[in-house]
């Protein structure tokens, strides 16, 4: 072994040496985190797994005894594998959906209007009940993008929720004045999708 080679108990050394020094980071960052709040959730972008992400955060809410509402503003025209497996298995969630399908099925701007509204107003009725942990408004960005439903009465509502619930948003194109309220917000960046390639909707992975 050359002079300028290193034994593996070596490297390894230098591993751990590196480990201890981002430890220490990591630690002081924590001791710095005192403020225990609920949190606004935005999941966005043009990729898939926006309200996966989200119901997997369902699940987790449940690992923790949290209860969990969830109002889905689209979906609703077709069944989907979540709003049906949750009474199967007598989960403690409150699913409510409330769409009608795709934005463009129904051809009909009034009557899109009417069914987000009546999203969010079941929204709201989930939002203000103390009983909730977690409510999950699934593709709200969808109905806030035609404006269907005004982005200042939603931010109104976020505003004044209560300081310990967490409240998770998805959607694609999710408004800036929406971003800059979240306390916490992600981007699912498209890279590739089956759909162009002329396959259709799986069941158990698009709905």
């Amino acid at each position: 072994m050359s002079s300028t080679q290193k034994s593996e108990a070596e490297i390894n050394e230098a591993h751990r040496k590196k480990m201890v020094r981002k430890n220490e980071v990591f630690e002081k960052k924590m001791a710095k985190t005192t403020d225990e709040k609920g949190l606004i959730i935005v999941h966005t972008g043009d990729g898939k797994g926006k309200s996966t992400a989200a119901f997997g955060m369902a699940l987790r809410a449940l690992g923790h005894d949290m209860k969990v509402g969830i109002v889905q503003f689209i979906k609703g025209a077709i069944s989907t594998g979540e709003a049906t497996i949750i009474p199967k298995l007598n989960l403690p969630i409150e699913i409510h959906s409330m769409g009608e399908g795709f934005t463009w099925k129904t051809q009909d701007r009034e009557r899109d209007i009417a069914t987000a509204g009546k999203g969010w107003d079941k929204a709201v009725e989930l939002l203000r009940d103390p009983s909730f942990n977690m409510v999950i408004l699934d593709e709200l960005n969808i109905a806030l993008r035609y404006k269907y439903i005004e982005v200042e009465k939603v931010l109104n509502e976020l505003k004044s929720k209560r300081h310990d619930l967490h409240v998770v948003i998805t959607g694609r194109n999710a408004p800036q004045e929406l971003l800059d309220v979240a306390d916490l917000a992600s981007e699912m960046k498209l890279i590739k999708h089956p759909f162009k390639a002329g396959i259709k909707p799986q069941p158990g992975v698009e709905f």
